[in-house]
C-alpha cells in the first residue's frame, strides 16, 4: 500500500503551483476545472513519482465546517542530505518566503527546517 497523492486546498492555485515547480522540481498537470462546483486542481508530480494535488474552489472557508478548509498540517520533503536541507531552506528564505525554524536537529532526531509556501502551508525539509 502507498499514498497515491496528498490534496492541498489553496486560495491562489497558480502561485502555489509555481512555488512547487521552482523549489521542488515538480511538474504540473493541465488544470482541471468544474464550472458547476467551481473546483479546480492541478497535480504536481515530483521526480520520485510522488504527487500533490493543489486544489481551489470559490467557496473555500465560506462554511468552515462543511469540508473545504484550507491547507494541511504540514508535508515533509526528504532531500537526501543535511547540505541539501540547508541549501533549499536558504534559497526559499532568500526568495522571501516564511522560514519558521531550523535547520536543526529536533528532539525526536530529525534534521529539519520548516518553511512555508505562498499561502503559509508548512513544508518540513528533512534528510
Amino acid at each position: 500500500m502507498k499514498i497515491e497523492h496528498v490534496g492541498l486546498f489553496v486560495k491562489d492555485l497558480e502561485k502555489t503551483v509555481e512555488f512547487y515547480e521552482e523549489f521542488f522540481e515538480a511538474k504540473a498537470s493541465e488544470k482541471y476545472h468544474n464550472p458547476v462546483t467551481t473546483f479546480s486542481s492541478r497535480f504536481m508530480s515530483f521526480p520520485d513519482g510522488t504527487r500533490l494535488e493543489i486544489c481551489t474552489r470559490e467557496d473555500l472557508n465560506k462554511h468552515q465546517l462543511d469540508g473545504y478548509p484550507l491547507g494541511y498540517m504540514h508535508i515533509a520533503m526528504s532531500l537526501g542530505s543535511k547540505e541539501k536541507v540547508d541549501e533549499l531552506s536558504k534559497k526559499i528564505s532568500d526568495a522571501g518566503y516564511k522560514h519558521l525554524s531550523g535547520p536543526r536537529v529536533t528532539g525526536d532526531g530529525y534534521y529539519e527546517s520548516v518553511v512555508c509556501d505562498p499561502e503559509g502551508n508548512q513544508i518540513e525539509l528533512t534528510v
